[in-house]
């Protein structure tokens, strides 16, 4: 397997499409790998920071009239976009959401879903091995298990899968604090979706803003 490294390997938005897989409410029933609170904030937070970056974003559940709506935390992000409806586990064997990926020429796929060992794990590992490079967001995914979870991640990584985290994610796209379209939107995301993170960012503002006391009296 290759070695991914360089600064070609990291992740830009211009090349980047996200495929959203199966954030629903059967699958969140079972998920026993992370807080279910946590994967519907990173998801969403995931979402927001696609948006941000005009990264190309496809919503696809599976049987949604037996397993639910996609989480609306995430659907709210995309209000006008049509979720691809599927019966097939594998996402990448389904023609409906491969072509409308392949339509936006690019090819640094990233996927996040439910489950992790199924409905994630499948179409990485097809998608890496027709070439594409794929990346798996970790916690904007979950699993039946914590063993199912790291499973399908080693497993993933051995086929030559990149493992990220969302907001890993969302300092690659930006890259430099100087890029002032994207750095004050996704400000915003992470003052909402990430916790101490934005809290901090929150007080640092108010110790700015805040005048000194005058010694003088």
């Amino acid at each position: 397997m290759a070695l991914r490294n360089g600064l070609a390997s990291l992740l830009r938005p211009e090349d980047s499409v996200l495929v959203l897989i199966d954030h629903q409410p059967y699958q969140l029933a079972n998920l026993n790998s992370h807080d279910p609170h946590m994967v519907v904030n990173n998801s969403a937070a995931l979402a927001k920071a696609a948006k941000v970056f005009g990264v190309p974003t496809i919503l696809t559940s599976v049987v949604e009239a037996r397993g639910g709506h996609i989480f609306p935390q995430i659907t709210e992000v995309f209000p006008d976009q049509e979720v691809i409806d599927r019966t097939l586990i594998n996402t990448w064997e389904d023609p409906k959401v491969v072509d409308v990926v392949k339509a936006t020429g690019r090819k640094q796929l990233v996927l996040a879903g439910l489950w992790t060992e199924v409905c994630v794990a499948m179409p990485a590992i097809q998608a890496a091995g027709e070439g594409w490079d794929v990346t798996v967001v970790t916690d904007a995914s979950g699993a039946v298990s914590t063993e199912a979870h790291e499973i399908a991640i080693q497993r993933m990584i051995a086929a030559g899968v990149n493992m990220i985290t969302w907001m890993a994610l969302a300092a690659e796209w930006q890259r430099d604090w100087a890029r002032a379209k994207t750095a004050g939107p996704l400000n915003e995301v992470v003052i909402q979706h990430a916790a101490g993170s934005g809290i901090a960012y929150l007080w640092e503002q108010q110790l700015l803003n805040t005048p000194l006391p005058n010694p003088a009296g």
